[in-house]
């Protein structure tokens, strides 16, 4: 060291010496409340496990990171490799072994599709350091020091001095120090360690899993160091009873009074006007708890979705010294109650039209702890018309909860738990124990919010869990009447665990176009007759739609979309780069047809309680699930808007049970209507109304619908539409619309002629197979339809239906369907006659539901089918049902629609042979693509293929 170094140092530590003393005189002059620990602390990673024995708390550490954050905010853990032990299982192993992956398996171009891929990985034990100054008037004081949202394990200490371990996922850590602790500096260390060791919740559980948030080393959310007088408000419980315009505020210390205190308390309204006068109560002398009754008025205002009324309340604890603590909440006056197979809130009956959030954070990976974000998340929500929300195996942060006790939502909150896979209930272990005290904590810790009305213990458990969860149930329906249970949230092979309040189970979900033409008059009600208590649908949807991949330059955060970019490259790889936001825009108008069905169906359902969707953003993991019509971030995606998504989704929506959605011009549509009015009041005036409208929108017939007084629930009927639809004269595609009020929603009908009509087929050859005499007949410069159905090979191992992808193909080792919809060149001269849009609507499922499909994987790259149906985006095949080209000197057209023999029964398929036939006798019919015979064959020969294998035998 230099003369130069040495004099700076000596002035370096001269300032230090002067900034502690002008800290100490500050602190002095201004008592200090709290300690924010946010900002620079240093680090140490222990990978080998080894901090303890070798008290590490004793070390000083060099690195330095920035808290609150995660080890992989900061760029800091190891590389993703192929060994890399995730916490999340893997159903589907094709990427570890199929040759086109392997350019995805080298170790710098590593890209794997089962979840977002984090820029740094880091499981273990990891040490936290920070330098403090305890301020003079802590003197003599107890210790608290609070972690909000550590992950997840923690060990702390002030010094050498010891505070204990703690393992919440759901509450904030809270440590007290009781040990005398001097005014001046000390270093507070603190071991988080994100492995399951003894404990496992579950390895997909969502409080956990790579699958979603990730497993993550780190502290998000307050951080605060402050000290304790004797007397601490360790809990407020507050208990709203409406009849009696009252609350009950429970109040527990931290210790047995020796004393008597005086208690003050404070309400006033948080979003409204109301003041309470303030009261003073006495707390019994030797006595840890206090329950108080406070008047609310009579015109205390109450909180629902339809009025978030909030009030703060202050309890301040006193003695002879002063104040010695001071706790404030939030409370709503609510009461969210049962009665039959119903919700109420404050006695009126309501629907919940819900999400599932599964901890999708993705530029963060881990929950929001600001209220700002879950506001924004709740105000999307409620413009798609939702008003609920379940929390998959994880309870949020504390600000979900204020957010959404100022937006009216009705949360569900879940232990932490997905006790499956590798680990299970009612067997001893250690989870048994845990959920039990965690349950405790997150009610603990949340339960004055009107907000957080139901829990389950978690999601989907395995094991001896019916007696477990019976306990569990009737425990905590004991410990907190404010909130209703269930035992879990499950599909439909778990029991039902009998002493739940409330069911949230499949299988009154689903569309059953697979086996039949899709239709309005159906509802869920045989699966839920049979219940005597409010059933709720289980993550309802799950239908998937193509990637976005512009989507991928929004991931600027730790976590990257890989799986989106391997998605995308394989795309190229087989020639369609061009075609994937078509893909994108086709499969998701089918996802939101699908969605309308569906939750038309529940709010059809007289005793359906309500719905759990799954979900209204997209899922990153288990395969990459593109279930939602929002993507990752929340954002719409381009073929729906949140208008138009409430039409079908809202407190009020217009129904109506048609039995078809096509019909010959000699038919007439015959449609009953009704109304699911949840509005939380009686719907007077309401001027219903119907319309039915041609795509230049020209209303082309109207009537009126009964205008009398709609009462809350479902099936309220206003009328019926008794329409002949002679007047219509040639292939339509047509709107029917309901109004009743300010709302409006509407369902799209097809209409086809009638007519005994022959096409003039005299200048086509049609055949089943090009045979000899197709084959010369094109040489001749004819025109050849090859109707293909039942006979293709190369393709016909993949299924179709006019639902798309469940989930995705991965997670469920290619269960059918394999498709997500289909593209369709609309504009197209071939469908003249048969009006369609880009995409194939309902009137597709007769010509397009379980038909054969033709992979195209030996034609030109550039040449692109009329009709394309949409592959599952882990293969990414080129396919068709209709194509044309210029083959062997003439034209030819192969369709795999089954459209030989068509009859009077199908006239959708009718219509579409009839167009096919006009068009190849008009002078439009000119192919822009060349192909070869052996080509076109090969489509058609039976030889070995390769096959699709998982590599797993586990099913998810």
């Amino acid at each position: 060291m230099n003369i130069f170094q040495k004099k700076s140092l000596n002035i370096s530590i001269k300032l230090g010496a002067l900034f502690v003393i002008i800290f100490t005189i500050v602190q002095c002059a201004t008592p200090t409340k709290q300690i924010d620990l946010k900002g620079n602390w240093s680090y140490k990673l222990d990978k080998e496990n080894v901090g303890l024995k070798e008290k590490w708390q004793t070390l000083k550490f060099k690195d330095t990171i920035q808290l609150p954050s995660s080890l992989r905010d900061k760029g800091i853990g190891d590389n993703p490799t192929l060994t890399t032990e995730w916490t999340g299982s893997i159903y589907d192993s094709t990427w570890f072994f199929n040759p086109t992956m392997r350019k995805y398996r080298k170790k710098d171009s590593l890209k794997f599709p089962f979840w977002l891929t984090p820029d740094k990985h880091y499981v273990g034990a990891a040490w936290y350091q920070k330098d403090i100054i305890i301020p003079e008037n802590w003197k003599d004081k107890t210790l608290g020091l609070e972690l909000e949202r550590p992950h997840w394990q923690t060990q702390v200490w002030i010094d050498t001095v010891y505070g204990g371990s703690q393992n919440s996922l759901s509450a904030s850590h809270q440590y007290t120090f009781n040990q005398n602790i001097n005014p001046g500096k000390h270093t507070v260390t603190i071991r988080i360690d994100n492995a399951i060791r003894d404990l496992d919740v579950g390895i997909n559980s969502h409080s956990i899993s790579d699958h979603t948030q990730g497993n993550w080393n780190g502290i998000v959310g307050n951080m605060i160091l402050y000290p304790i007088n004797e007397y601490k408000i360790n809990q407020l419980k507050i208990t709203p009873n409406l009849s009696d315009k009252n609350i009950q505020a429970k109040i527990i210390l931290n210790k047995k009074t020796q004393e008597n205190l005086k208690v003050s308390i404070k309400i006033n309204g948080l979003n409204h006007e109301q003041h309470l006068e303030p009261s003073t109560f006495n707390f019994e002398n030797n006595s840890t708890e206090c329950i108080i009754k406070i008047p609310m008025g009579d015109d205390f205002k109450t909180w629902s979705e339809f009025n978030p009324n909030l009030y703060k309340i202050e309890v301040a604890i006193e003695n002879e010294d002063g104040i010695q603590d001071v706790k404030e909440d939030v409370f709503g006056m609510r009461a969210f109650t049962i009665e039959e197979k119903h919700f109420k809130i404050n006695g009126t009956q309501i629907s919940l039209r819900g999400t599932t959030e599964c901890s999708v954070f993705p530029l963060t990976g881990y929950p929001p702890t600001d209220e700002a974000s879950w506001t924004r998340i709740y105000e999307i929500c409620k413009s798609f018309g939702l008003n609920h929300m379940r929390f998959h195996s994880y309870c949020p942060p504390e600000a979900a909860f204020i957010a959404a006790d100022k937006a009216g939502i009705y949360l569900q909150v879940e232990g932490p738990s997905w006790a499956k896979y590798s680990v299970s209930l009612g067997n001893g272990k250690p989870i048994d124990t845990y959920l039990m005290e965690e349950t405790k904590r997150i009610i603990d810790a949340y339960g004055n919010h009107p907000s957080f009305c139901m829990m389950a213990y978690g999601n989907e458990p395995s094991g001896n869990y019916v007696p477990y969860l019976e306990n569990w149930v009737s425990h905590f329906k004991a410990y907190d009447p404010q909130r209703v249970f269930t035992g879990a949230s499950t599909g439909r092979s778990w029991s039902i665990i009998e002493n739940s309040d409330f069911i949230v189970r499949s299988p009154p979900r689903g569309l059953n176009w697979k086996n039949e033409q899709p239709q309005s008059l159906f509802d869920y009600r045989d699966k839920t007759e049979n219940q005597n208590r409010p059933y709720v649908t289980f993550e309802m949807g799950q239908w998937c739609v193509y990637p976005n991949f512009d989507e991928i330059k929004k991931y600027t955060g730790p976590l990257k979309a890989k799986n989106f970019e391997l998605f995308q490259e394989d795309l190229k790889d087989h020639h369609m780069a061009d075609q994937a936001n078509d893909f994108l825009m086709a499969s998701g108008k089918l996802q939101a047809s699908c969605y309308k069905q569906e939750i038309e169906a529940t709010l059809r359902t007289p005793n359906l309680a309500g719905f759990q969707l799954l979900s209204l953003n997209d899922f990153s993991g288990q395969g990459t699930a593109l279930v939602g019509v929002l993507d990752a971030f929340w954002d719409e995606k381009g073929y729906i808007s949140a208008e138009e998504f409430k039409s079908f989704c809202n407190d009020v929506v217009p129904l109506v049970r048609l039995p078809k959605y096509t019909f010959y011009n000699d038919e007439t549509l015959i449609a009953n209507v009704e109304v699911a009015n949840f509005s939380g009041e009686v719907l007077k005036d309401a001027n219903s109304k119907w319309e039915l409208l041609n795509e230049e929108n020209t209303i082309l017939q109207s009537g009126h619908l009964n205008s009398e007084a709609i009462p809350i629930g479902k099936g309220n009927k206003i009328g019926d539409i008794n329409l002949p639809l002679n007047f219509i004269n040639k292939a339509s595609k047509l709107t029917l619309k309901v109004h009743v009020g300010n709302y409006t929603n509407q369902w799209y009908v097809w209409v086809y002629p009638k007519t005994e009509t022959k096409v003039n087929v005299n200048d086509i050859y049609i055949t089943k197979s090009l045979d000899k005499k197709a084959t010369q007949i094109l040489k001749q410069g004819g025109n050849v339809l090859l109707l293909a159905a039942g006979k293709v090979e190369n393709g016909k191992d993949i299924v179709q239906y006019q639902t798309p992808v469940f989930w995705n193909t991965s997670w469920f080792k290619m269960r059918p369907p394999h498709t997500t919809g289909i593209l369709l060149k609309d504009k197209h001269p071939v469908f003249n006659d048969f009006p369609t849009d880009y995409y194939a609507d309902l009137q597709w499922w007769e010509i397009a539901n379980r038909q054969q499909i033709m992979n195209l994987e030996n034609f030109p790259p550039n040449f692109r089918p009329i009709v394309q149906p949409i592959d599952t985006w882990f293969l990414n095949r080129r396919l068709a049902m209709l194509f044309e080209a210029h083959v062997n000197g003439g034209k030819l057209i192969v369709c795999s629609i089954n459209l030989d023999g068509v009859n009077d029964n199908q006239p959708v398929a009718k219509q579409l042979y009839k167009s096919i036939i006009s068009y190849i006798n008009s002078d439009d019919f000119k192919p822009n693509d060349t192909i070869s015979l052996d080509i076109i064959n090969e489509l058609f020969e039976k030889k070995e293929r390769t096959i699709w294998n998982s590599y797993v035998k586990e099913n998810p």
